[in-house]
């Protein structure tokens, strides 16, 4: 089969350009950490093929992975994971002959837990910076919560409520849902309580109860506070709404660390980014 790159948009060329400014940085500081010196490592945990098709010009551009290889000065380590085969062999391609790049195909929820984080240990005078940019609700709380216990990862993760109205939060009458939907939902949550910051209740002047759903904010909003207070990261910035062509907001890139530094250089870089459109 003939490898088909992912199409992206306006808003997905401003995710590239925050990753990439925020990762330049983060390569500099930790490159010239000393006493003790720190080996800091690159993880994509969605990576893709490696490269883009722009919608408006269909023109061949740089994803996350190739941006990466391409900072100075580098990081001592890359790991770049997918499911798809074909984007595999296209990451593969596209590294071939670079020593410092490990390539894994499979579902990165068990790869991270099992064969990634446990290399990046705060002890051992590891760093993480890790790119959580799921398709979809396909990632799992447990590796959200993992990092930021090891207090050594930083992470950007694409927080994807338009997948979630979709497939869950369009209802609160469950029964109209897919069991697999909720699973799914509940996995990337880390549990049901979803349900309540989803929807609120109000009586009206005949004493009727009606339901009604929270605005996309105010649930992002509740999962920062998850990411505070049960993952435990330190530094959690306002997310930043990212949208598609209609304006309407796809998801929310949230940045979460243990450092301080970090979280004000990710905070200027949002800024700049807020009110465009």
């Amino acid at each position: 089969m003939t490898l088909k790159f992912d199409e992206i948009g306006y808003w997905s060329q401003i995710k590239l350009d925050i990753i990439e400014k925020y990762a330049s940085s983060y390569s500099l500081i930790l490159s010239k950490w000393v006493n003790p010196s720190l080996h800091h490592i690159y993880v994509d945990a969605f990576a893709g093929a490696g490269e883009h098709i722009l919608k408006n010009t269909q023109n061949r551009i740089s994803g996350s992975p190739q941006r990466a290889l391409a900072i100075t000065p580098p990081f001592k380590e890359y790991y770049f994971i997918d499911i798809n085969g074909e984007k595999v062999a296209n990451l593969q391609k596209i590294t071939l002959g670079r020593e410092d790049v490990h390539i894994l195909e499979g579902d990165c929820n068990k790869k991270l837990i099992e064969e990634v984080f446990p290399y990046i240990k705060y002890g051992d005078y590891r760093r993480g910076l890790c790119l959580l940019d799921p398709y979809g609700l396909d990632l799992r709380w447990e590796v959200i919560e993992k990092a930021g216990k090891m207090q050594s990862i930083e992470i950007f993760l694409n927080f994807p409520v338009m997948a979630m109205n979709r497939s869950v939060l369009w209802t609160k009458n469950t029964a109209g849902i897919g069991q697999s939907d909720i699973i799914r939902m509940n996995e990337f949550w880390g549990d049901d309580s979803w349900r309540d910051v989803a929807y609120s209740s109000t009586i009206d002047m005949f004493g009727d109860i009606h339901n009604n759903k929270e605005s996309n904010k105010s649930i992002a909003m509740a999962f920062k506070d998850r990411l505070k207070c049960i993952a435990g990261f330190k530094n959690v910035s306002n997310p930043l709404p990212m949208r598609n062509s209609l304006n309407n907001i796809v998801y929310y890139l949230f940045f979460a660390s243990q450092n301080d530094t970090g979280n004000k250089i990710v905070n200027d870089i949002f800024k700049k980014y807020r009110n465009q459109g």
